[in-house]
């Protein structure tokens, strides 16, 4: 084979092909699919399948077990499908965050050439989309963080690049007028009736115009910040799952190359360079992507005051949640944020399936994934 058609595999991928259904070796850190031959093995098809899915490279010189000819090594050759990946395990449970962590810069040559997994002097997701690794070597390297001292290049044009990266003030320029837009809608429906305000899209400057003109003594506030308050609490269960499940589905996503460029964009990346500045925040098209369900949802379970109230509070701490995400990365922090970003970079450095709170520990105490720091 080629060694552009050669796929990357790990000793997993192997050992998980172990029937007569799929039957796979590996020798000298070459993987072999014997599937087709099984049956016709000279030595019967036992001797193939007491061995299924290990490496077979000692088996095969030993005469007290079966010893091989050159010819049998040459047909050996013929089911070859790819190779074991040796990349390096950065990740370790004997990590220790302090005060003043600071990631040593990766040699991008030497990373390359050592883990044949992506090259950071070139646009990674193209990298990503055409790749040749399974997903479990992809999952095992993605998971252990490079560093760069400039961001990483995601595509080639620079009209696409530039939407990948966030400095972290737009968050907060960007979600929270819309925030206040939504806790205003809330407030005016609750004192002067669900059917007060048009649609944003039919009159954007109703809530501002009303606002104007309402007695402000009149304004029912405390609903309108309870429901804030509960849209507050509802964000960090969304934080905790979206976390969890979503940006970290990696044993039940597909192996294609469709659903690994989704998990490279989506969080994947953010693993692989955890103290790149200008992706530690969301961009806001993605962060309106992932928001739009939920917003909806909101409006289809509650009246529509309570919703825009529900959703202000969502986005009060969606903004909090990205601030701090930032601050736990690279600022010098007070004691509290300071645990929290011990907490947080353990989750990169130490162990990357447990610790998905962000802004708070509750939930994971509370589902178990507690991440000891």
């Amino acid at each position: 084979m080629s060694k552009r058609s050669i796929r990357i595999y790990t000793a997993e991928d192997v050992a998980s092909h172990k029937d007569m259904s799929s039957c796979w070796l590996s020798r000298n850190g070459k993987v072999y699919d014997v599937t087709a031959f099984v049956q016709d093995h000279p030595g019967g098809e036992d001797l193939i399948l007491n061995h299924a899915g290990k490496d077979v490279g000692d088996v095969m010189k030993d005469p007290q077990e079966h010893e091989h000819s050159d010819s049998a090594y040459g047909m050996l050759d013929e089911f070859l499908i790819g190779k074991v990946g040796l990349g390096e395990t950065l990740v370790s449970d004997d990590w220790v965050a302090t005060d003043d962590f600071e990631p040593e810069e990766t040699d991008t040559s030497n990373d390359y050439e050592k883990n044949e997994f992506l090259d950071l002097r070139k646009p990674l997701l193209k990298q990503v989309f055409f790749s040749r690794w399974s997903k479990s070597y992809y999952l095992q390297q993605v998971h252990q963080p490079r560093h760069l001292a400039e961001s990483a290049r995601l595509f080639g044009p620079s009209y696409l690049e530039v939407f990948t990266r966030t400095v972290w003030y737009v968050v907060p320029i960007v979600w929270l007028p819309i925030t206040a837009y939504y806790y205003s809608r809330s407030v005016l429906q609750f004192t002067l009736g669900p059917n007060s305000l048009p649609p944003w899209n039919q009159d954007l400057l109703a809530p501002i115009n009303l606002l104007l003109t309402v007695d402000t003594s009149l304004l029912q506030l405390i609903p309108a910040t309870l429901c804030l308050a509960f849209g507050m609490f509802v964000w960090t269960l969304l934080e905790y799952f979206l976390h969890r499940f979503l940006f970290h589905v990696d044993d039940y996503m597909p192996d294609h190359p469709y659903a690994l460029t989704l998990h490279f964009l989506l969080h994947g990346v953010h693993h692989y360079l955890p103290m790149d500045k200008l992706r530690l925040v969301m961009p806001p098209p993605l962060f309106f992507v992932l928001s739009y369900p939920f917003t909806k949802l909101a409006h289809a379970i509650f009246p529509a005051a309570v919703a825009n109230g529900t959703i202000a509070g969502a986005f009060t701490f969606y903004v909090l949640y990205d601030c701090m995400h930032y601050a736990l990365h690279h600022t010098s922090l007070p004691a509290y944020l300071r645990e929290m970003k011990k907490y947080h970079l353990a989750h990169h450095y130490k162990n990357f399936e447990l610790g998905f709170g962000v802004t708070s520990k509750v939930w994971d105490y509370v589902f178990n994934t507690m991440l000891t720091v």
